[in-house]
Order: structure tokens, then sequence, then C-alpha cells
């Protein structure tokens, strides 16, 4: 394989996670009777442009397709943040009614019912039918494609150019990262801003966040690879703040190379050097984490299986992409753990890829009085563990694997 931006074979292999369906391939009852498919799931280093990436098997269209179930608006927090975002980027880059935002990967529409109730012009773009449909139903107009360079064009032929694009992660999600990013340049107004966020990669090495890792997730990404990558296709990156945000992540401002209108942070520069001071840009960096993801797997199952010794209810909450990873690694099964809880309609009813585990609807953890509940989005553990509070009238526990085994 070759680095899906720049071309280098690809040798170095930063973990192999076996293999595993596609994370958000949610079964149907019906459709226990019949095969999933399994890709292999492998990250490789690209070490002339240090973009950490999955091995190419599986197709987007295959990975997004209408049958999609994450939808946003069922986080509290992630809500919180986008409305946080709207307020903040609003009167930081003087947008008024005037003005045009633009979110791809709008999803169900989490963050622009927070433009639209500024009066501000919006689109969003969205390739997953169910739901750009949530997204209509908030009044929004939503264009339902992949963005890329193509789309672009065609937008900004029909004067939909913008003053601020938006893009929360989904910088990571798409194969081909040079046409993806070469579309925000071409759609940008000459003046205009594009914000990024993803997971951080120096958060992923250094809190072992293996389950991030899934198909859906092509790129894996450092400050050092996405200014290259930004730069050879028309964007230049003016500043960076650091966000807790999925267990780590990063908001890059970038504008078009040609725009004068802002010059770069200070914290671009200093996030670069501490990047090199870590060694991410050394094939020494990536060496060892596939011990370190084996110790978290291998002592989430001692505890299972501890815990199934002991005739002790076991269930999950969070029927999240990243569970799916670790479950499916790990060889978790329905013995294992018995359902896993989602406020999600959409996924209650379903059963998760690969493990087959039932989702269940949150009533169920009442019904059960589980011993444990497993925190599958760790990320959300304060939100969840704040709402699931009640799980202490019985004596239960919270439980989550990353980056090491905790109970409490």
């Amino acid at each position: 394989m070759r680095c899906r931006h720049c071309g280098t074979e690809l040798s170095v292999v930063f973990i192999d996670l076996g293999s595993a369906p596609p994370s958000n391939a949610y079964l149907k009852p019906e459709d226990l009777h019949k095969a999933e498919t399994w890709f292999p799931l492998r990250v490789l280093v690209c070490t002339e442009c240090w973009l950490v990436q999955t091995e190419d098997f599986a197709a987007a269209t295959d990975l997004f397709s209408a049958e999609y179930a994450y939808f946003s608006s069922y986080s509290a927090t992630w809500l919180a943040h986008a409305k946080k975002y709207v307020e903040t980027m609003i009167p930081r880059f003087h947008i008024d009614t005037r003005s045009y935002i633009i979110e791809v990967g709008a999803n169900d529409g989490y963050l622009l019912q927070y433009v639209q109730e500024q009066g501000v012009p919006c689109l969003g773009i969205e390739p997953t039918r169910g739901t750009a449909n949530a997204a209509r139903e908030r009044g929004l107009k939503i264009i339902e494609g992949f963005f890329g360079l193509d789309l672009a064009r065609r937008l900004t032929k029909g004067g939909q150019s913008a003053d601020l694009i938006v893009a929360n992660n989904v910088l990571a999600h798409v194969p081909d990262i040079n046409d993806f990013v070469s579309g925000f340049a071409e759609l940008l107004k000459q003046d205009g801003v594009a914000t990024f966020e993803f997971p951080h990669l120096l958060q992923l090495t250094s809190n072992i966040q293996f389950d991030t890792i899934y198909h859906e997730h092509y790129s894996y990404l450092s400050l050092i690879s996405v200014k290259r990558i930004f730069e050879k296709n028309g964007l230049f990156i003016f500043d960076v703040e650091e966000l807790p945000t999925h267990g780590g992540s990063l908001r890059v401002f970038a504008c078009k190379n040609s725009s004068k209108r802002f010059k770069q942070s200070e914290r671009v520069s200093n996030l670069i050097s501490r990047e090199v001071k870590e060694g991410i840009n050394t094939i020494e960096y990536y060496s060892g984490f596939q011990d370190k993801a084996n110790k978290v797997k291998n002592d989430l199952l001692v505890f299972l299986l501890d815990a199934q010794r002991r005739k002790e209810k076991v269930i999950g909450y969070g029927a999240a992409a990243k569970g799916n990873t670790i479950l499916n690694y790990a060889g978790i099964r329905p013995d294992l753990i018995s359902c896993v809880v989602d406020a999600n309609p959409a996924k209650q009813g379903k059963y998760l890829p690969g493990s087959r585990i039932p989702i269940v609807n949150v009533e169920t953890i009442r019904k059960l009085e589980p011993n444990y509940v497993i925190i599958l989005p760790w990320n959300l553990k304060e939100e969840i563990m704040q709402e699931l509070s009640y799980i202490r009238d019985w004596g239960g526990k919270f439980v989550w694997a990353v980056p090491e085994l905790r109970i409490q």
C-alpha cells in the first residue's frame, strides 16, 4: 500500500488489531442468520509525511451507508461543545447575517441548529441519509453526498463560497485526504476560515486509545502531518487549540494559502516542537504500542472472566464505535457482557457488529440491576456516570478499560 497523501510505499506497522466488521454496521435481528463481512484492521505509518493510516480494505460508501447510526445529538456534552463553538467563532471571525457558514459532516444538525438560531445563513453537507434527514427535520438545508473538490467547485460556481467552513471529526474519515482538503481551499472565500477538529495522535499513543482505531477512521493525525497535507492542498494553518473532546483533540484553523488576513500563532510552532520532541516523526515512537494495547485487552478479559466466575451481572453502556473495536479485538461475546445500553432509538433492538451483543434501552439498567456497567465511550464517562448514578443504590460500579482498567 502507498501513503494516501504522498504516495510513499508503507512498511512500518503501528498496530494490528486482527480483523473486524465495520464498527457502525449494527445488525438487525434478521441479520443474525447471515454472515458478516470482516476486514483486516491494520494501521501503518508513512515515514515520509508521518501520516498514520489504516490499510485500505473497505470503501467509504460501504462504511457510511444509509444505515449509519451515529447521531451526534445524543450526547449532551457534545451539544454543549457545539453551542460553545458557534458562540465563540461568530464574534471571533465577525460572522453576521450577511455571512455564509457550511459544515462538512453535518450529521443530524447538532451544530448548525445553533448557527440557525443566530440567523446566519448556513448549509450542511452529509453523506449518510438517516442523519441528513434528521438535520432536515430541524429545518436545515442539507446536501446529501461526500465532500471533495468536485462538490466544492459546483458550490462555488453556484455562488455558495463560505466565510466559515466547519469540519468536526471528519478529516480522519476520508479516504482521499488530498481531494478533501483541496475542496476547502476551493470553497472558502478569499479571507474565509476553515476549522477542523480531530483526535490528536499524540493523545492516542500516550493514553493507549487503540479503541479509537476502526475502519471509518482512515487517518490518525498529528499537527506535523496535517500541516504538510494542508500546505500541499492550498491551506495555511494559522492557529491551533488543544481540546479535551474524544480523549484529546486538536482544533486547527486554516485559510487559503493566498489569504493575507492571518499570521501564524505561536501555538502552531509550539505544538509542532512538542510533537518533534516526543518523536512523533520517528519510527521509534510507534514501536511498543501493540504490547500496550494487548495489556488493556487482557486486563479487561481477566476482569470479565472473574466476574463471570462470581456470577456477577455485567452490562455495557454506549454502543459506540470505539467499544466495538475493543470488544471484537478481545473476542468478547454476550456470555461476558449480556447487553449494551444506548440512548439512541436507532440502535436499540439491534446487535453490535461482530460480538452480536444486543443493544437495549436505558430502562433495562434498572430492571437488571447489574453489578458492573462498563462504559465503552470512556471519553463521556463523567457525563454517563452522572446520568447513571442511581446504580449506586444497589451497589453497582462503573468500569472502563482505557488507558487502564478502572473500577469506580
